[in-house]
């Protein structure tokens, strides 16, 4: 006769099972291969998913760069209602965390950190998205104010197939 297993066990066991299927969608997320030098620079934001701390921000753009240490550098600049008005800028620190050099960590607020997980990339690094493993965050960047035409209908597509919300999309003004 086997012994019942405990009710602690059975919690244990339960958590485990859970915090395994909690990673399920960091493993179904693209990883393109990024040659980090190349992505360096500045991005402009043509759309993201909404989120608080972008919010009323119009004429966003990202600077990122190499640091001597191997991490990367992160200026973000937003400006208020319109494009012209007045910047708010943020600095960060980003960490590459996955040998393609496609999933990043980076800290607003030290101690705490973020997944910044490249998901799709333009062989000729024109156009990026970037997002959340658990599908929080998302944000379509390109190197021009626009994208060009009929890539986003492509990008989107994939997006979505990823189980992105693409209709929640914001357009910040460039």
């Amino acid at each position: 006769m086997t012994k019942p297993i405990s009710r602690s066990k059975r919690i244990i066991f339960s958590l485990l099972l859970l915090a395994g299927c909690a990673h399920a969608p960091f493993e179904s997320q693209p990883t393109p291969q990024v040659d980090a030098a190349r992505y360096m620079g500045k991005w402009y934001e043509i759309a993201r998913l909404p989120n608080r701390f972008e919010k009323g921000c119009a004429g966003i753009t990202a600077d990122y760069s190499l640091q001597k240490d191997g991490t990367v550098g992160v200026l973000n600049t937003c400006h208020k209602d319109v494009p012209s008005g007045p910047a708010r800028t943020a600095t960060a620190k980003a960490w590459i965390v996955h040998q393609s050099n496609s999933r990043l960590e980076v800290s607003f607020w030290r101690p705490f950190k973020a997944p910044y997980w490249i998901i799709d990339l333009d062989p000729e690094y024109r156009w990026a998205a970037v997002g959340h493993p658990e599908h929080k965050y998302l944000w379509i960047l390109s190197r021009e104010k626009t994208l060009p035409a009929g890539v986003e209908e492509g990008l989107l597509a994939r997006l979505k197939a990823l189980g992105y919300d693409i209709a929640n999309l914001e357009r910040p003004r460039q």
